[in-house]
């Protein structure tokens, strides 16, 4: 669908940074450090202490368009059945000295931003999409993480130490997942690479492993619609969602298992660590109204096995509504965020994951939180004193978690702002609509096809949440994120 180009995006995104408190731009000195980095420099001044692992099949999983790679991954079978897991982390840290100019910046915005339009990258793409980019082909320095999967599922964590690898395929989540799930052909990255099919292959099984265990555990299955606009020619051609497949599951499963890995380790060192927690549910009771309107009967007090088989027996039931349930339960579940976990206390946990210690340490070229984990395990590995005190570490938290949800609020801003734009010729149309919200706040809809979201704003008397429903498109502003309607 075009949009006539009258609407710049762009332009809108970057109002979006700054009215989010986001720097938008990298200042010149961050680029001329960055510019006068040396590559073969700062290898050999790592050499130190780094093992040599750039024989292994390591091989990467991202969307097509990636280009800054965080972690690439390798396995091999080992003895009563388990599968040694290694999972290679770029290594930013060597890159980006704490108290840099590169540093302050990547502090200062948290993350990277991904709008859709435009991608507001936390590191300057020297660094995120070449020299700290784990991209296949080329050397490059990281962190692995080994840990070994037991028959069961279960993890046994084991050592972290610092190497040079070598990518040898990069792989997206849709041609790997395709193919995994008999939808599609061998990926030819995977065909040409000799051992790599069954090196995918037994990933896939891994990763199996996990997913079984951790349902057992009581993890969370939550599927959340998040549209992304298809933008060819600076037009809006259309709003895709991405289809959750064994590919994405493979790498998520990995994560979680290598992050609760670098807790562990570090927990051990005696060293404090910002943890990534989701509380035990304060609004439980919330939960468990929302599970008795759909038959079910939660137990008095948080449980998230039972909240688990809720949800997963909702999904067979209607798949078609699972999204927007799953929307109402991760609101009453309340945000993730940072927090410090001091050596000999006990951590707080994840509730969604059903684990205990967890925290972000395998996108360091998209998270600065992760940076932090990075530095220190380094400080770990050498021998040296923590480069942060406990109170550093508390104010970073408390910044990041506040970042995380402004930049949430940004990406969701400008999903609004492109639906709006690729919806602009159609003002007067019929769609067809779930109901997502209904509260004196207002009530809200999402459209089946294209799957983009606004508010009823005549006619919306009796709708309730996961109410199909038709309705009428009558008002947009794309500058404003707003999208209206009427009862069709």
């Amino acid at each position: 669908m075009k949009n006539g180009g009258h609407v710049d995006l762009k332009a809108i995104a970057y109002e979006a940074m700054g009215r989010y408190g986001f720097e938008s731009e990298f200042p010149r000195a961050v680029f001329r450090e960055v510019e006068a980095l040396g590559e073969d420099r700062v290898l050999s001044e790592n050499a130190s202490g780094v093992r040599d692992l750039r024989s292994l099949l390591w091989s990467s999983i991202d969307n097509p368009e990636s280009l800054d790679l965080d972690q690439i991954e390798y396995c091999e079978r080992g003895v009563g059945g388990e599968i040694l897991v290694k999972v290679a982390i770029a290594d930013v840290d060597a890159f980006v000295p704490l108290d840099s100019e590169c540093d302050g910046h990547a502090a200062h915005n948290g993350s990277s931003v991904y709008t859709g339009v435009l991608i507001f990258p936390m590191l300057p793409e020297r660094l995120s999409t070449d020299l700290s980019s784990l991209k296949a082909g080329e050397d490059r320095l990281a962190v692995v993480i080994e840990y070994a999967v037991l028959p069961d599922g279960d993890v046994r964590h084991g050592d972290i130490y610092r190497t040079l690898v070598r990518n040898k395929a990069k792989l997206n989540y849709e041609g790997v997942g395709d193919w995994l799930e008999g939808l599609g052909g061998i990926p030819p990255a995977v065909a040409e690479t000799a051992g790599l099919e069954a090196q995918v292959r037994l990933q896939d099984e891994v990763s199996v492993r996990l997913r079984a265990y951790r349902l057992r555990q009581g993890t969370l299955e939550l599927d959340t619609i998040e549209a992304k606009p298809l933008i060819k020619d600076n037009e809006v051609h259309s709003i895709v969602v991405e289809r959750k497949n064994k590919a994405r599951q493979l790498i998520e499963n990995f994560m979680v298992a290598a992050n609760e890995t670098m807790v562990k380790f570090l927990e051990a060192a005696g060293v404090p660590v910002i943890q990534r927690v989701v509380r035990t549910p304060r609004n439980w009771s919330g939960i468990v109204e929302v599970a008795r309107q759909h038959g079910s009967v939660l137990p008095v007090e948080p449980d998230s096995k039972a909240l688990s088989e809720f949800l997963n027996k909702q999904k067979e039931a209607d798949l078609l509504r699972f999204p927007d349930l799953s929307l109402t339960v991760v609101k009453l579940l309340g945000a993730g965020e940072y927090m410090v976990l001091e050596p000999g206390k006990a951590p707080e946990g994840h509730f969604c994951l059903a684990i205990m210690d967890y925290t972000h340490s395998t996108a360091p070229n998209r998270r600065y939180v992760d940076v932090i984990i990075q530095r220190l395990l380094k400080a770990v590995l050498s021998k040296k004193p923590c480069p942060y005190t406990v109170k550093e570490l508390a104010d970073q938290s408390l910044w990041l978690s506040e970042r995380e949800k402004e930049a949430k609020k940004v990406e969701r801003f400008m999903r609004k702002a492109a639906a709006a734009v690729m919806l602009t010729p159609q003002v007067g149309r019929t769609f067809d609509a779930i109901v997502t919200g209904a509260s004196e706040k207002g009530t809200y809809v999402r459209l089946l096809a294209p799957p983009a979201e606004g508010r009823v704003v005549r006619g919306e008397r009796g709708m309730k949440v996961g109410d199909k429903v038709r309705v009428r498109l009558v008002n947009l502003d794309p500058h404003k994120g707003f999208i209206d309607f009427e009862r069709g």
